[in-house]
């Protein structure tokens, strides 16, 4: 199962204000601060009408056409936004707002290498811009260009102390690459700034490292502080939950498995991480039930073991089998499935079959440690 749960710092949607110049004839000034004015308000289709009133006056005026680029961008239309961002840098080549607007959409539509291009372009004249600086980072981060995108994010760094986004920004890109600790540094002195105005999402990522790094007991401190801002928050209620599976603490892991359930009772995820929950303090009755659920909605892999585990805890050990043969049929590559498998066949009193099984685990190319040991001890024994 996935356990990549928090989400990250995105800007693509933001807007900053094209602030007309002095010698913009008054009615357009007045039309394009108005239409930002309902940008900021959320009221994009009034926004869209001053700009439009704006190219009534004037075609192809740079200020409308960005503007209703704008107004497509911060509803997520973002191949609309394109559309006007480029016909403004038809007639007006050098407008850094189309060009960031342009970038910011390429960036949301995960064309991450075209938006580099075009913040790229911009960097020749204006290579201290922090704002595009971060950006350029982001999206060399995406396409896993480690060294690009890090000397950038610490170029940010050299030119404004602590920058948050370049912090923030660091810290993901540490952990995409499973740099944990280092990560945590970086995270670690968002906080030192001023907990207080710090994004909730950075106290969830402090303890996501933490999760990663087995550092279980300090995880639950900063989910915990997570949750004292938002008491209902998915990502701190399941970091809390599997820290506390991490350190054997079943039942308080339940808990929080539960309240992410009374929230969202159809996680076919979290039923099935609550099943295993119940499975592991020996309530095998609460466990199947919660697998069933999980299993009504869609196939689960990790629903239909914990069932299969069920029947090998309460002795059923032909009926684990069976199904166990059957997850192995649909996934031959899990190595986990063999070591149950040959495990039930132990218990039967079946070693050949154990250690046949345990065999067959080479016909996939499977390298496994645990298998290898198993397999040798058997074969000794045998």
């Amino acid at each position: 199962m996935s356990d990549e749960i928090f989400k990250e710092f995105d800007t693509s949607q933001s807007v900053t204000e094209y602030i007309p110049e002095e010698n913009v004839p008054n009615e357009i000034s007045e039309l394009s601060k108005l239409g930002y004015q309902l940008i900021k308000e959320n009221r994009i289709d009034e926004a869209k009408e001053a700009f439009n009133k704006i190219l009534a006056i004037e075609e192809n005026n740079n200020y409308a056409l960005v503007g209703l680029g704008d107004a497509e961008r911060k509803q997520g239309h973002f191949r609309e936004a394109d559309s006007y961002y480029s016909k403004c840098l038809e007639y007006h080549p050098n407008n850094n707002y189309a060009l960031f607007g342009l970038a910011d959409c390429y960036k949301a539509m995960n064309q991450y290498h075209r938006a580099i291009d075009i913040w790229e372009q911009y960097l020749i004249h204006d290579d201290r811009n922090i704002t595009v600086l971060t950006r350029v980072a982001d999206a060399y981060r995406k396409i896993r260009d480690f060294k690009k995108s890090k000397d950038l994010y610490l170029s940010v760094l050299d030119m404004e102390e602590n920058n948050s986004y370049a912090l923030i920004g660091l810290g993901h890109l540490h952990y995409d690459f499973k740099e944990y600790r280092d990560a945590l540094y970086y995270w670690t002195k968002m906080l030192e700034k001023d907990e207080t105005f710090v994004d909730i999402r950075v106290l969830t990522s402090i303890g996501n490292c933490h999760r990663k790094l087995k550092t279980f007991d300090k995880g639950v401190v900063y989910f915990e502080r997570a949750l004292q801002r938002e008491p209902d928050n998915f990502y701190a209620l399941f970091g809390l939950a599997d820290c506390y599976r991490g350190m054997n603490q079943q039942f308080r892991s339940i808990e929080y498995w539960n309240k992410i359930l009374d929230m969202d009772p159809d996680n076919k995820v979290i039923l099935t991480r609550a099943g295993d929950a119940y499975r592991n303090t020996g309530d095998y009755k609460t466990a199947a039930e919660y697998y069933n659920k999980a299993l009504d909605i869609e196939f689960d892999v990790y629903a239909a073991l914990g069932l299969a585990l069920i029947c090998k805890g309460e002795g059923r050990y032909d009926e684990a089998a069976e199904r166990l043969q059957g997850l192995i049929k649909g996934d031959p590559r899990n190595f986990r499935f063999y070591i149950d498998l040959a495990d039930c066949y132990l218990k039967l009193n079946q070693k050949t079959k154990a250690i046949d099984t345990l065999r067959g685990v080479s016909r996939y190319g499977i390298r496994s440690p645990a298998v290898s040991e198993m397999l040798n001890r058997l074969e000794r024994n045998a």
